[in-house]
């Protein structure tokens, strides 16, 4: 796996991957106008997650919060196209290297829907541990949703088998 900077010509690929069935239920989609003015924000951070050989996407990662005096970073997005295939995994150890050992971030931080228990349980392999919840703060189709707020910290990072 590597990363890259996303580009125009990847809008199309991204949208794509959030209208899936999977990953819609999980995500509050961005509008393809969204993606696009994120990528002149300098305070966001947009990747293509690609395969090493192939240079094919296989899913994209959004971090918020470059710009942040309290280097604490937001960990936006991060969706696979490729369920069980280690993508997820290996992404989170690059994006983990890069927020602590290259931006210098102290914390990396997410939120989560509760139902969302794949993600939930890859994050808390990952090093993440649950700060709170925010109850039913999200209106869906059928009810109301809610988060779990999670974090590492760089002292975690830096002192587990999560690095």
């Amino acid at each position: 796996m590597t990363l890259r900077k996303t580009e125009l010509s990847d809008i199309d690929f991204i949208c794509g991957l959030e209208s899936e069935e999977e990953n819609a239920k999980f995500i509050i989609p961005w509008s393809k106008k969204m993606h696009e003015k994120s990528l002149e924000n300098t305070d966001i951070l947009h990747l293509i997650v690609q395969d090493r050989n192939t240079k094919c996407p296989v899913g994209y990662i959004i971090v918020a919060g470059l710009e942040n005096n309290n280097l604490s970073l937001e960990l936006v997005r991060i969706t696979i196209g490729d369920k069980g295939m280690g993508y997820g995994k290996e992404s989170f150890r690059l994006i983990k290297d890069w927020a602590f050992m290259k931006h210098n971030a102290n914390r990396l931080w997410l939120d989560v829907k509760v139902n969302n228990l794949r993600a939930f349980n890859l994050y808390k392999k990952q090093g993440f541990v649950v700060e709170g919840i925010l109850r039913e703060c999200l209106k869906s189709d059928e009810d109301f949703e809610s988060l779990y707020i999670m974090s590492i910290l760089k002292s975690e990072f830096e002192g587990s088998k999560y690095g």
